[in-house]
C-alpha cells in the first residue's frame, strides 16, 4: 500500500513538472500578396498529393503494365505467387522508368524556369501538361479520340498540332485510358497462349493415359513455371512491355 502511495505522488509530480505543448490551427488574414501566394502554392500542391494516385493510373503507363503482369499470374495459376505487392511494386517502378523523359522535359520546360521566377504558376501548369498530353496521345487511338470528342460535341481538329495544344484534357484522359485497357488486354490474350497450349497438352496426355481423376491444373504448373524460366520469361515480357510505349 505505501509502495502504491509513493510511486502515485512520485508519477504526479512528474507529470505537474513536465508541460505539454498546444497545438491550435488559425486562419488569419494575410498582410501581403506575398503570403497569400505562398498559402495558394501549399494548397496547390497539397492538392496535388491527394490526387497522385489517380493521376498515376489514369495518365501514365502503370495501367497497362499492372493489366499485364496480372495477366501473366493468371495464365501461369500460381495463385499467390508473386504476392500483389511484388507485382504492384515492379510496375510501379516499371512506370517511372517509362515516364522519366516526360518528367525529366517537366523538370526542364516547366518547374526549373518557375523556380528561377521566369514563368507564373499558371504557364508553369501549361508547360508541364504538355509533355503529359503528347505522351498519352501517342500512345491512344484516333478512334478513341473522336469518340470523346464526338461525345463533347467538338468538331474534328485538322493537324495533331491542335490536338496536342487545343483537345483538353477531360477528352484526352478517357481516351487514353480505354486505349491503355485495351493495349493490356491483347498483351495479356498474347500472354495467355503458350500457357493454354500447354494445359491442352498435358490434359490430353492424363486423358490418353487414362487419368481422369488428376487435375491438368496441377500437373501442368511446374511445366509452366519451367517454360517460363527457360525462355527467361520475365526479361522477354518486361523488354516488349516497355518496347510497346513508342
Amino acid at each position: 500500500m505505501i509502495i502504491g502511495m509513493c510511486c502515485f505522488e512520485a508519477t504526479h509530480l512528474y507529470a505537474s513538472s513536465v508541460s505539454l505543448p498546444s497545438i491550435s490551427l488559425e486562419v488569419g488574414t494575410a498582410d501581403s500578396p506575398l503570403e497569400l501566394s505562398q498559402s495558394l502554392q501549399m494548397l496547390f500542391i497539397l492538392t496535388i498529393l491527394a490526387l497522385a494516385p489517380s493521376i498515376l493510373i489514369m495518365m501514365t503507363s502503370f495501367t497497362r503494365i499492372i493489366i499485364s503482369l496480372h495477366f501473366l499470374k493468371s495464365a501461369m495459376g500460381t495463385q499467390q505467387m508473386p504476392p500483389n505487392q511484388v507485382i504492384i511494386g515492379l510496375a510501379l517502378f516499371l512506370t517511372f522508368f517509362v515516364m522519366s523523359p516526360v518528367a525529366t522535359q517537366i523538370n526542364e520546360t516547366a518547374l526549373k524556369p518557375y523556380e528561377a521566377k521566369q514563368i507564373t504558376q499558371e504557364e508553369a501548369v501549361e508547360r508541364g501538361l504538355v509533355p503529359i498530353k503528347e505522351f498519352m496521345l501517342r500512345q491512344t487511338r484516333d478512334e478513341d479520340i473522336k469518340l470523346f470528342m464526338d461525345l463533347s460535341g467538338r468538331e474534328p481538329l485538322a493537324t495533331d498540332a491542335q490536338i496536342a495544344q487545343e483537345l483538353p484534357m477531360h477528352v484526352i484522359v478517357p481516351a487514353f485510358m480505354i486505349s491503355e485497357l485495351r493495349a493490356g488486354f491483347i498483351i495479356g490474350f498474347l500472354i495467355y497462349i503458350p500457357f493454354i497450349v500447354m494445359d491442352m497438352v498435358v490434359a490430353s496426355t492424363l486423358m490418353s493415359m487414362g487419368m481422369m481423376m488428376l487435375p491438368p491444373a496441377t500437373i501442368a504448373l511446374p511445366f509452366k513455371i519451367l517454360l517460363f524460366i527457360l525462355v527467361d520469361g520475365w526479361n522477354l515480357l518486361i523488354g516488349q512491355l516497355i518496347q510497346t510505349f513508342r
